[in-house]
């Protein structure tokens, strides 16, 4: 292995969303496999800031005729973020997570899944090292207790409907667990991307654009096969991902946790009403963190319900709900995802 991929792997663990080293190297593995040495030394160059070709070439010996078309294809590879708002090519660092990996949803091998799932556990231990989560979780409409206000931002309809451009994406998550025969039955096709994000997926042949009606169906369908709903943490999310816990790498190995709640940011939780309960145990079958058991009524573990509200729709009896947290615990999300990765920079103390 050439130190031009060490040197990568320390640039994008110095991103929001982290690249931790390893012992056996995995890591290094998996940028091998993505990243020519030429690609790698030019990805290592970039920042989180827009540049053109003339900034970045000097940086790596070339010119700005030489690295435009390299800058191009390892953007149509997914491995950084291009613009070119007012027919000005920019090009700038992409996190890995989220970022890179997803945009490889359709360049996945078998080798490159083997080496990400082994890469996993030491990525969610550095993703969740902070308080600021890249995603939040928002509830199912039909969760909310009927008293309760809800902000725009936390309902998934209004956030959908806000949206000029929407393009709905293969989940990476179980694109990849097909890919090994590890898949389950939600549907593949489940996370939308919004605004400039859409024509990024778009430009690279990623999905496809769709209308607010039909991204709603969508929705709908996602929430009725018990998907966790997870938008970008921003008041102005550029992202909305379906979530399962047997296939979303962060669902799952939250779910591995001894305290999922204190984790994902979320400002509900469930609560039942045990007059009505009937103990059918269809919420405890559906809870993606198993936070509820039954005795006589289902109850609910306060540490491990994350607010999502897949418990209610399960319900046919409307004996769960979701309430909010006090308003000293409730999540605000930050304005834009500019925010959010300072946020979490900040909180990394790479800022």
């Amino acid at each position: 292995m050439t130190d031009v991929y060490k040197k990568l792997a320390e640039h994008l663990d110095k991103t929001p969303g982290g690249f931790p080293p390893t012992e056996s190297g995995v890591e290094l593995r998996i940028l091998k496999q993505l990243f020519t040495e030429e690609e790698a030394e030019i990805a290592a160059s970039l920042i989180m800031i827009p540049e053109t070709p003339e900034t970045i070439g000097p940086k790596v010996n070339k010119t700005p005729d030489e690295v435009a078309p390299i800058l191009k294809e390892m953007a149509h590879k997914g491995l950084i973020l291009h613009s070119a708002k007012g027919g000005v090519d920019t090009y700038m660092s992409a996190q890995f997570v989220v970022g890179i990996w997803e945009y490889q949803v359709n360049r996945l091998t078998k080798e490159l899944i083997q080496d990400f799932n082994e890469y996993v556990p030491f990525l969610m231990k550095e993703q969740t090292s902070h308080k600021t989560q890249q995603l939040r979780v928002i509830p199912i409409s039909r969760s909310i207790s009927a008293d309760m206000k809800v902000m725009d931002y936390e309902e998934a309809e209004n956030i959908i409907r806000a949206q000029s451009k929407i393009l709905i994406a293969p989940c990476i998550c179980r694109t990849e667990h097909k890919m090994v025969g590890e898949g389950c039955h939600r549907i593949v096709d489940g996370c939308f991307v919004f605004g400039g994000g859409a024509f990024f997926y778009e430009e690279r042949g990623i999905g496809r654009t769709v209308d607010q009606n039909e991204a709603i169906e969508i929705l709908h369908k996602g929430i009725e096969q018990g998907l966790v709903l997870q938008p970008g943490n921003s008041l102005k999310p550029m992202n909305l991902c379906m979530c399962c816990d047997c296939c979303c790498q962060i669902l799952s190995n939250i779910k591995k946790t001894d305290k999922p709640s204190t984790v994902v940011n979320s400002s509900y939780f469930a609560v039942v009403n045990h007059e009505t309960c009937t103990a059918c145990a269809l919420c405890e079958e559906r809870c993606p963190m198993d936070a509820i058991t039954m005795g006589d009524t289902a109850e609910v573990n306060l540490d491990r319900c994350i607010g999502c509200g897949v418990c209610a729709g399960a319900c046919d009896f409307d004996s769960i709900s979701l309430h909010a947290k006090d308003e000293d615990n409730r999540w605000i999300p930050p304005d834009n995802v500019v925010e959010t990765y300072m946020n979490i920079a900040r909180e990394k103390g790479l800022m």
